[in-house]
């Protein structure tokens, strides 16, 4: 019977070598209930909360179904393949050989034979040499992984379409998330095709739509309203297993503190050149979401001590500026107890570098562990090892570091700056407040007063997008320039 605990045996793959393994951690009580929920289908949805444990239920089912299956191809965001890898030596005997990390030398030829295969979604459009390799690992005996199912929402994306046809002919499939639905019921359309088209019975995304949801008359492409949400919640209930922190776990509570700080005569000067150049693009009636963004983005930059400037026709021009914002971060490092380990997340690259230069100077030269897009995914994995076995400071951009990691070492986290969206700043902040987690985590936010980042914050006290929120507000004046203009000079 499927919801039996079956004892695995011996895995015979393409290369004869027997593959077979035992997990070697508990499940928790909340983790066992998805894996019965699972068992009596062949396809399924984990939608568990950042930090219940997704990598450790996916790993029990398939381990009740190894006799079943000839592999397993888990798909991820690039930058939490290694993060995957470390969930699978973490929580079974398996080996590194056991498993095998798709790189830049993968292809049909040398991907081995093994059980394990931990593949980046990004790559299923970006690269064919990945797609001919999945194309041929993809078997009737194959169960599929797509991790962070997020990634595959929107219904007309190369790798959504990649991913979903190359799947169909695996027997077992299953998506894991914390936040399926972060723009909306829309979001669960590819996911739930993914899995199959019988889950919401509709043979295409219009047909779906013509029956839930709603699009403004005025605006192109933006949903209103959705409909019939029953329906919906009846399809996909038999196929999903979902539960929050707060339904299944015991964590410590969540602590908040702001230090503030002013901005230097020189950076209000920028701040307001920057918004007088905008005034142009509503004058030219061009103001729109990417102008809004770029505006956000110049005053961000100058509250934090730089900006790169964009004038039409030019090359970009690299301001620097003297500030207070970092002599608050240096304040608020001192005030934390010397052992204890920080997570300091920012928005952009050049905060990770002066940040560097300033604790190194303080702390000495291995105190740091820096974590951006800029690195190879080998050099991000050796800086969480670095941050993990000795340096103090883990310093990283919200947009490459808020996914995955598990970094329950720091109970302290400081957000020199923060993202636009409030869904990263959640996965940043839950990076530290996860299973394994026994005390309380303090979260310290710099913030400059007077300035965008009030406006940053509030958005993010609200859960939603700075950028988006500021659209819809420009979108009821849009006709009136005047009020335009002195929507900007308020920021």
């Amino acid at each position: 019977m499927m919801g039996r605990h079956v004892l695995p045996g011996p895995l015979t793959v393409d290369s004869g070598v027997e593959s077979s393994f035992q997990v070697t951690t508990p499940l928790m009580p909340h983790q066992s209930a998805a894996v019965e929920k699972m068992l009596p289908t062949r396809i399924g949805a984990l939608f568990m909360e950042m930090g219940t444990g997704k990598s450790r239920t996916a790993i029990e089912i398939i381990h009740r179904r190894l006799p079943r299956i000839k592999n397993v191809l888990w798909f991820c965001p690039v930058s939490l393949k290694q993060t995957v890898r470390h969930e699978i030596l973490k929580h079974t005997d398996c080996t590194d050989a056991d498993i095998h990390v798709f790189g830049d030398k993968t292809n049909e030829r040398t991907a081995p034979g093994c059980l394990w295969h931990i593949i980046g979604i990004e790559s299923m459009s970006a690269s064919a040499r990945v797609v001919v390799t999945v194309n041929k690992l993809i078997t009737e005996d194959s169960l599929v992984i797509v991790d962070e199912s997020s990634y595959i929402k929107g219904h007309n994306a190369t790798r959504t379409q990649r991913l979903t046809k190359l799947s169909e002919r695996a027997r077992y499939r299953l998506i894991l998330t914390g936040t399926p639905i972060s723009q909306g019921v829309v979001d669960l359309y590819a996911q739930m095709r993914f899995l199959s088209p019988k889950i919401l019975g509709y043979r295409s995304f219009y047909s779906f739509a013509a029956n839930h949801l709603e699009y403004s008359d005025k605006f192109p492409g933006m949903i209103v309203e959705s409909h019939n949400l029953e329906f919906i919640a009846a399809k996909i209930k038999p196929y999903v297993y979902q539960v929050t922190k707060d339904e299944c776990l015991d964590l410590p509570e969540k602590l908040y503190e702001t230090r503030y700080f002013s901005m230097t005569g020189e950076q209000r000067y920028a701040y307001e050149e920057a918004k007088e150049e905008i005034m142009q693009d509503i004058e030219n009636d061009t103001f729109d979401s990417v102008t809004i963004f770029r505006l956000f983005t110049a005053l961000q930059q100058i509250v934090c001590g730089f900006w790169n400037q964009h004038r039409q026709g030019q090359p970009v021009e690299h301001h620097e500026f003297s500030h207070r914002r970092i002599d608050v971060l240096m304040d608020t490092v001192l005030s934390v107890p010397q052992t204890e380990k920080i997570i300091i997340w920012t928005k952009y690259q050049h905060d990770i570098e002066e940040l560097g230069a300033a604790l190194r100077e303080k702390f000495g030269e291995d105190c740091t562990a820096p974590f951006h897009g800029a690195l190879s995914e080998k050099k991000r994995a050796e800086q969480v090892e670095r941050f993990r076995n000795g340096s103090r400071f883990f310093l990283a951009t919200q947009s490459c570091g808020g996914h995955g990691l598990t970094l329950n070492e720091a109970h302290h986290v400081i957000y020199y700056n923060n993202a636009f969206k409030y869904s990263e700043r959640q996965q940043s902040e839950d990076r530290c407040h996860r299973i394994g987690q026994e005390q309380k985590v303090v979260y310290i936010d710099i913030q400059c007063s007077d300035s965008i980042d009030d406006r940053i914050a509030n958005a993010l006290a609200s859960k939603g997008s700075v950028v988006e929120q500021f659209k819809a507000e420009v979108d009821k004046v849009r006709s009136q320039k005047t009020k335009l203009k002195d929507m900007v000079k308020a920021l």
